[in-house]
Protein backbone atom coordinates (compact mmCIF):
# COMPACT_ATOMS: atom_id res chain seq x y z
CA UNK A 1 0.00 0.00 0.00
CA UNK A 2 1.32 3.41 -0.91
CA UNK A 3 0.12 6.66 0.59
CA UNK A 4 1.26 9.70 -1.31
CA UNK A 5 0.55 13.38 -1.45
CA UNK A 6 -0.31 15.70 1.35
CA UNK A 7 -2.28 13.56 3.74
CA UNK A 8 -4.23 15.00 6.64
CA UNK A 9 -4.02 11.66 8.45
CA UNK A 10 -1.85 11.33 11.53
CA UNK A 11 1.25 9.14 11.20
CA UNK A 12 -0.09 6.46 13.59
CA UNK A 13 -3.30 6.18 11.52
CA UNK A 14 -1.26 5.68 8.33
CA UNK A 15 0.86 3.01 10.03
CA UNK A 16 -2.29 1.22 11.23
CA UNK A 17 -3.74 1.23 7.70
CA UNK A 18 -0.51 -0.17 6.24
CA UNK A 19 -0.36 -2.87 8.93
CA UNK A 20 -4.00 -3.90 8.25
CA UNK A 21 -3.33 -4.03 4.52
CA UNK A 22 -0.36 -6.33 5.10
CA UNK A 23 -2.40 -8.54 7.44
CA UNK A 24 -5.16 -8.97 4.86
CA UNK A 25 -2.90 -9.35 1.82
CA UNK A 26 -3.29 -13.15 1.72
CA UNK A 27 -7.08 -12.93 2.02
CA UNK A 28 -7.14 -10.39 -0.80
CA UNK A 29 -4.98 -12.66 -2.96
CA UNK A 30 -7.33 -15.63 -2.41
CA UNK A 31 -10.38 -13.47 -3.12
CA UNK A 32 -8.79 -12.11 -6.33
CA UNK A 33 -7.90 -15.64 -7.53
CA UNK A 34 -11.44 -16.83 -6.84
CA UNK A 35 -12.93 -13.86 -8.68
CA UNK A 36 -10.67 -14.40 -11.69
CA UNK A 37 -11.50 -18.13 -11.77
CA UNK A 38 -15.23 -17.38 -11.57
CA UNK A 39 -15.05 -14.75 -14.32
CA UNK A 40 -13.11 -17.07 -16.61
CA UNK A 41 -15.52 -19.92 -15.91
CA UNK A 42 -18.56 -17.73 -16.54
CA UNK A 43 -17.10 -16.63 -19.88
CA UNK A 44 -16.48 -20.27 -20.76
CA UNK A 45 -20.05 -21.21 -19.83
CA UNK A 46 -21.41 -18.41 -22.00
CA UNK A 47 -19.23 -19.24 -25.00
CA UNK A 48 -19.97 -22.96 -24.71
CA UNK A 49 -23.72 -22.37 -24.52
CA UNK A 50 -23.50 -20.06 -27.54
CA UNK A 51 -21.47 -22.67 -29.43
CA UNK A 52 -24.02 -25.37 -28.61
CA UNK A 53 -26.92 -23.17 -29.66
CA UNK A 54 -25.32 -21.92 -32.88
CA UNK A 55 -24.10 -25.37 -33.92
CA UNK A 56 -27.06 -27.46 -32.75
CA UNK A 57 -27.73 -28.85 -36.24
CA UNK A 58 -24.06 -29.75 -36.83
CA UNK A 59 -23.28 -31.46 -33.52
CA UNK A 60 -22.98 -35.24 -33.65
CA UNK A 61 -25.63 -36.85 -31.42
CA UNK A 62 -23.16 -38.99 -29.51
CA UNK A 63 -20.79 -36.14 -28.62
CA UNK A 64 -22.98 -33.64 -26.82
CA UNK A 65 -23.62 -35.64 -23.62
CA UNK A 66 -20.15 -35.15 -22.16
CA UNK A 67 -20.21 -31.42 -22.89
CA UNK A 68 -23.66 -31.03 -21.33
CA UNK A 69 -22.54 -32.90 -18.21
CA UNK A 70 -19.38 -30.80 -17.84
CA UNK A 71 -21.38 -27.62 -18.48
CA UNK A 72 -23.96 -28.50 -15.80
CA UNK A 73 -21.16 -29.39 -13.36
CA UNK A 74 -19.44 -26.03 -13.87
CA UNK A 75 -22.69 -24.08 -13.66
CA UNK A 76 -23.43 -25.83 -10.36
CA UNK A 77 -20.02 -24.86 -9.03
CA UNK A 78 -20.59 -21.22 -9.97
CA UNK A 79 -23.72 -20.84 -7.86
CA UNK A 80 -23.16 -18.28 -5.11
CA UNK A 81 -24.05 -20.63 -2.29
CA UNK A 82 -21.98 -23.58 -3.51
CA UNK A 83 -18.81 -22.66 -1.56
CA UNK A 84 -16.54 -24.17 -4.22
CA UNK A 85 -12.90 -23.08 -4.21
CA UNK A 86 -11.14 -21.36 -7.08
CA UNK A 87 -9.09 -24.51 -7.73
CA UNK A 88 -12.26 -26.63 -8.05
CA UNK A 89 -13.79 -24.10 -10.45
CA UNK A 90 -10.60 -24.12 -12.52
CA UNK A 91 -10.62 -27.95 -12.70
CA UNK A 92 -14.27 -28.00 -13.79
CA UNK A 93 -13.64 -25.24 -16.35
CA UNK A 94 -10.69 -27.17 -17.77
CA UNK A 95 -12.87 -30.27 -18.07
CA UNK A 96 -15.58 -28.30 -19.92
CA UNK A 97 -13.00 -26.74 -22.21
CA UNK A 98 -11.51 -30.15 -23.09
CA UNK A 99 -14.94 -31.69 -23.76
CA UNK A 100 -15.98 -28.71 -25.86
CA UNK A 101 -12.80 -28.97 -27.91
CA UNK A 102 -13.41 -32.69 -28.46
CA UNK A 103 -16.91 -31.88 -29.70
CA UNK A 104 -15.55 -29.21 -32.04
CA UNK A 105 -13.02 -31.68 -33.39
CA UNK A 106 -15.75 -34.28 -33.92
CA UNK A 107 -17.89 -31.69 -35.74
CA UNK A 108 -14.97 -30.75 -37.98
CA UNK A 109 -14.24 -34.40 -38.74
CA UNK A 110 -17.91 -35.09 -39.53
CA UNK A 111 -18.07 -32.05 -41.83
CA UNK A 112 -14.88 -33.13 -43.61
CA UNK A 113 -16.19 -36.66 -44.03
CA UNK A 114 -19.50 -35.39 -45.40
CA UNK A 115 -17.71 -33.07 -47.81
CA UNK A 116 -15.40 -35.79 -49.11
CA UNK A 117 -18.27 -38.27 -49.46
CA UNK A 118 -20.20 -35.73 -51.55
CA UNK A 119 -17.27 -35.64 -53.96
CA UNK A 120 -16.85 -31.90 -53.68
CA UNK A 121 -13.49 -30.31 -53.10
CA UNK A 122 -12.55 -27.16 -51.31
CA UNK A 123 -10.74 -25.88 -54.45
CA UNK A 124 -13.89 -25.71 -56.58
CA UNK A 125 -14.28 -22.34 -58.29
CA UNK A 126 -10.62 -21.41 -57.85
CA UNK A 127 -8.29 -21.17 -60.77
CA UNK A 128 -4.58 -21.76 -60.87
CA UNK A 129 -2.12 -19.00 -61.66
CA UNK A 130 -2.12 -17.76 -65.22
CA UNK A 131 -5.35 -19.52 -66.10
CA UNK A 132 -8.41 -17.30 -66.32
CA UNK A 133 -11.37 -18.64 -64.39
CA UNK A 134 -14.76 -17.60 -63.09
CA UNK A 135 -13.20 -16.05 -59.98
CA UNK A 136 -11.09 -13.68 -62.13
CA UNK A 137 -14.19 -11.93 -63.50
CA UNK A 138 -14.59 -9.88 -60.31
CA UNK A 139 -11.09 -8.33 -60.41
CA UNK A 140 -11.05 -4.53 -60.55
CA UNK A 141 -7.94 -2.58 -61.48
CA UNK A 142 -7.70 0.62 -59.44
CA UNK A 143 -5.27 3.34 -58.49
CA UNK A 144 -5.06 4.94 -55.06
CA UNK A 145 -4.89 8.73 -55.12
CA UNK A 146 -4.01 10.67 -51.99
CA UNK A 147 -6.16 13.82 -51.97
CA UNK A 148 -3.92 15.53 -49.38
CA UNK A 149 -0.91 15.46 -51.69
CA UNK A 150 -2.98 16.67 -54.64
CA UNK A 151 -4.41 19.56 -52.62
CA UNK A 152 -0.95 20.77 -51.52
CA UNK A 153 0.46 20.75 -55.06
CA UNK A 154 0.19 23.95 -57.08
CA UNK A 155 -2.19 23.85 -60.03
CA UNK A 156 -0.40 22.62 -63.10
CA UNK A 157 2.31 20.78 -61.13
CA UNK A 158 2.65 17.15 -62.07
CA UNK A 159 4.21 14.55 -59.87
Amino acid sequence: MTISGGSALPKDEIERMVREAEEHAEEDKVRREETEARNTAEQLVYSTEKFLTDSADKIPADGRGEVDAALADLKGALKDDSGVSAADITVKATKLSEESQKLGTAMYAAASAAESSDGSTSDAGHSSEGTPGAADDDVVDAEVVDDAEDASAAPGDKK
